[in-house]
């Protein structure tokens, strides 16, 4: 589903990813670790196609998701480690993603309930205002809902509590036949009963591929 090849992305004189070859495929639950600037959030981003590689390419099913983003991104869920600054309210935001993602409103609602987020009682309020915990579970909820092939987890319980970490992992076993788990994380014991490969980069490369 996710091909890497030779890819490699520079800024200015640094490389940040440096000829990095692999792939993703269904029913593979992926743990990618690695130090602070190992490149793991370059990997992420020229995956999604915010970046233009200096040599090499991505292709997520075999389209090119920079020339291609609008197609590419119908299929991915991602849930960043800093939430987004979006200042819509949370039944904007709702309404937003139903229509521009085709997304399920009562599903959103589900899976929130399920992350024991109280939609009913904010949906007045401004995601913004939203604690750190509230944000990162109305993400997850959206990310389920969608039902893409591919969801990305940039260290997504960073600010959950641990019912609420447990809620996610019950969520997501439910969740990951037939697609591309992936996790960026630097707590490995959090996600090594989730995850069936694990990947540790440094310096730009992938020093290590294990399937668990």
């Amino acid at each position: 589903m996710i091909k890497v090849s030779n890819l490699t992305k520079k800024f200015g004189s640094h490389i940040s990813l440096d000829n990095v070859t692999c792939e993703f495929h269904k029913n593979e639950s992926i743990a990618l670790m690695g130090a602070n600037g190992a490149g793991k959030t370059t990997l992420i981003r020229s995956i999604l196609g915010y970046y233009h590689p200096n040599n090499g390419e991505v292709l997520i099913d075999g389209k090119n998701p920079i020339k291609e983003r609008v197609e590419v991104l119908k299929n991915i869920s991602f849930v960043p480690q800093l939430p987004p600054p979006i200042k819509l309210s949370l039944d904007e935001l709702i309404q937003y993603i139903s229509i521009s993602a085709n997304v399920d409103k009562d599903l959103i609602s589900h899976y929130a309930d399920e992350m024991q987020l109280d939609i009913k009682a904010n949906l007045s309020k401004s995601f913004f205002k939203l604690s750190g915990g509230m944000k990162q579970k109305m993400l997850i909820a959206i990310s389920l809902a969608k039902k893409s092939d591919i969801i990305i987890y940039d260290e997504p319980t960073a600010n959950l509590d641990p019912k609420a970490r447990d809620d996610f992992y019950r969520l997501l076993k439910q969740n990951e036949n037939e697609k591309v788990l992936l996790f960026v994380t630097h707590r490995l014991e959090e996600v090594k009963d989730l995850v069936n490969r694990q990947i540790y980069m440094d310096l730009g490369k992938v020093v290590s591929d294990e399937i668990v």
